[in-house]
Parts: C-alpha cells; sequence; structure tokens
C-alpha cells in the first residue's frame, strides 16, 4: 500500500488540527499554508473528513475546521480509510474476502496468509497510533531540538 498525496495531506492536516485543538474553528487557508497545501485541494480532503465525522466545519467570518473528537480518540487508520478505502497490499484481502474479481481461488494461494499478516501489521500501527500520539512527539522534539 503505497499512501497517495490525498493520505499524507489528509493526515498533515488532522496533524495541524490537533495541534491547535480546544482553540476554536481553525481557517482552512492557516492550515494549508501551515502544510504547504493548496486551499482547493485541502477544501475537498476536509470536506471528506467531515462526511466521514472526524472534523466539523463552521461557516463564516470566525469559520474553520476543528476535530469533532479529542486527538487521542483519533487514530491514523480511520484518517486513511476515509481518505484512501480499506488498508490492503493486495487488492485480493477486500473486505469481500477475497472471493471477489481479484482472486479466483483464495484457498489455494500460498501467500495469502503472508500479505494477510503485512496487512495486520499495517492496520496495527495505523490503528494504535492517535493525533495526540504524534502530538506529544512533536513537543518532545521541539523539547530536544530535533527534527
Amino acid at each position: 500500500m503505497r499512501v497517495s498525496t490525498r493520505g499524507e495531506y489528509g493526515v498533515r492536516a488532522m496533524f495541524d488540527l490537533s495541534l491547535h485543538y480546544g482553540k476554536g474553528p481553525i481557517p482552512l487557508k492557516s492550515i494549508a499554508e501551515r502544510q504547504l497545501v493548496s486551499s482547493h485541494y485541502l477544501e475537498q480532503l476536509m470536506a471528506a473528513l467531515r462526511d466521514g465525522g472526524l472534523v466539523k466545519s463552521k461557516r463564516g467570518a470566525h469559520g474553520g475546521y476543528e476535530l469533532a473528537h479529542p486527538p487521542g480518540e483519533i487514530c491514523i487508520g480511520d484518517i486513511i480509510r476515509i481518505l484512501e478505502g480499506p488498508i490492503t497490499p493486495l487488492d485480493c484481502l477486500e473486505v469481500d474476502g477475497g472471493s471477489g474479481p481479484y482472486c479466483g481461488e483464495p484457498q489455494l494461494c500460498v501467500l495469502r496468509n503472508f500479505w494477510k499478516a503485512l496487512q495486520a501489521s499495517m492496520e496495527q500501527v495505523l490503528d494504535n497510533t492517535t493525533l495526540e500520539m504524534l502530538k506529544q512527539e512533536a513537543v518532545k522534539q521541539k523539547a530536544d531540538g530535533t527534527k
């Protein structure tokens, strides 16, 4: 699985919002400027994240976006699934159990267990890493003077 710019920029925007959690709506333009992302592209990503229930939006002069849940309750896997779809290294591991058009006979595939283990490892890392954890790591790095 290769994370596209959609997933990367979405995680960056959500991380940015986690740094400003509790400070009210953050204007899209300021997120885009800090994260070096096109406002137009970021707007599309934020709409998907809003529809997925991870962010709230507010219109108007003091509008913008904010996390819909505390940073400790949002894992990177949630963001990636909303923006990228299922976390699978191969199409044959899709939710259909491998019986769909991608895999003729999954029970005969000797590599299937390997691919499933890889998928489980990716899901574990993504689902066990929260925005709060990344936020704390950023604070630690800043205090240590490292990047």
